[in-house]
């Protein structure tokens, strides 16, 4: 290096506080953001995991925590708290063993697909095999309990609401959105209408829901009497409780699908519609070949907020049922919080990450089997 070189070098001005402060705004800006979700997600997660083997019990000024390893977690599958999470099974039958060979053909049919298409690779084959796993596992934790006639556990009512609620939900508001996407009178009062429920705090739905359902002095309580109901109770029974909350539910989230998947409608490329109807396409054509190609991507995202919001369902069984009648509508979330009532920490801690373990799986899989191949049918 010469000696001009290195006088250039020197004479150069050293960056001041203000320029290194607006090089590095972007990091700064975001410091504070990144500080709070550390303090507030990850710091309780890793203290609810080592809550999770441990046993919490009171003592003189204060609490113990014993380690126990993996105690708690042998207690919910395997142990004596087997029947809450994961309910009392039944000898399968032909029906039975029918369903579980059918699914387990279709994941090996899946699996050679994959293998054989030549776009296999280390990270796709692991997520493969563990979606795999998982589907299979709650296929037979679902055929041993519901369909051979066993008692379902938390995780399959859970799974039940998420299931079936989502569906529901996602058909209803589908079909709202497709109707109020029409050309109709007053259309804008039935969008205001319909978002409604969605303004209404959990807990109040929950408590509107168990004045409605109340079959001796509700308001359709004269009209279940005209009918001769007068003996039966909704909340004895657990599919009817299960059916309940379902409904409430779905009155609640239905318009959060409603609304999203409006807007996609109204987004779709008009000039297309305009010409599959010069010539001659039907409605469902139309919505086959233009709409829901349109809004597929937007329809899958919504679907995958939805099932992580669904998994986290506690105030309606709560209210309504408080997971009654037996453990007939009590979710994983529910089995947690009474759990941690009863300062069993350990064990709520517990169930809560096999929650988070069954949901993470289940939307992940969601979002690269469904969400990715919507928004590559976009493009």
């Amino acid at each position: 290096m010469t000696a001009s070189a290195v006088t250039a070098r020197d004479t150069v001005p050293r960056p001041g506080l203000a320029e290194r402060f607006d090089r590095h705004a972007g990091r700064l800006m975001v410091l504070p953001a990144v500080i709070v979700i550390l303090c507030f997600a990850i710091f309780p997660l890793i203290i609810s995991a080592y809550l999770s083997l441990t046993r919490f019990a009171l003592a003189p000024g204060g609490f113990t925590l014993k380690y126990v390893g993996t105690f708690n977690y042998r207690k919910l599958l395997t142990g004596s708290q087997q029947y809450h999470l994961l309910g009392t099974f039944k000898e399968f039958g032909a029906v039975e063993w029918f369903i579980v060979i059918a699914m387990a053909v279709l994941i090996l049919y899946l699996l050679g697909r994959y293998f054989t298409s030549g776009r296999a690779t280390i990270v796709g084959t692991i997520g493969r095999l563990i979606t795999s796993s998982m589907v299979m596992g709650l296929t037979l934790l679902l055929t041993a309990t519901i369909i051979a006639g066993g008692v379902p556990g938390t995780m399959a009512t859970t799974l039940i609401y998420v299931g079936v609620g989502v569906t529901a939900q996602f058909l209803l508001g589908l079909g709202i959105a497709m109707l109020c996407a029409q050309a109709i009178r007053g259309r804008n009062f039935f969008r205001v209408l319909f978002f409604v429920p969605l303004m209404v705090t959990p807990v109040g739905i929950a408590y509107t829901f168990r004045m409605l359902a109340d079959i001796q002095k509700g308001p359709f309580a004269p009209l279940l009497q005209f009918l001769g109901v007068t003996q039966w109770s909704w909340a004895t029974d657990a599919w009817s409780a299960r059916l309940m909350v379902l409904v409430g539910d779905t009155w609640q989230w239905t318009p959060f699908m409603f609304i999203v998947l409006l807007a996609a409608i109204e987004n779709q490329p008009r000039d297309q519609v305009e010409a599959a109807r010069i010539d001659g396409a039907s409605g469902l054509q139309i919505f086959r070949d233009i709409t829901w190609p349109s809004i597929a991507p937007v329809a899958a995202t919504i679907v995958l907020i939805r099932l992580i919001e669904a998994f986290k369902i506690i105030d309606l069984p709560n209210v309504l049922t408080g997971g009654g009648p037996g453990l007939a509508t009590e979710s994983m979330t529910l089995h947690s919080f009474i759990a941690w009532r009863t300062q069993d920490l350990g064990g709520s801690a517990a169930v809560g990450y096999m929650l988070l373990f069954v949901s993470t799986i289940v939307c992940v899989s969601f979002f690269n089997f469904m969400v990715r191949p919507a928004r590559r049918l976009e493009s």
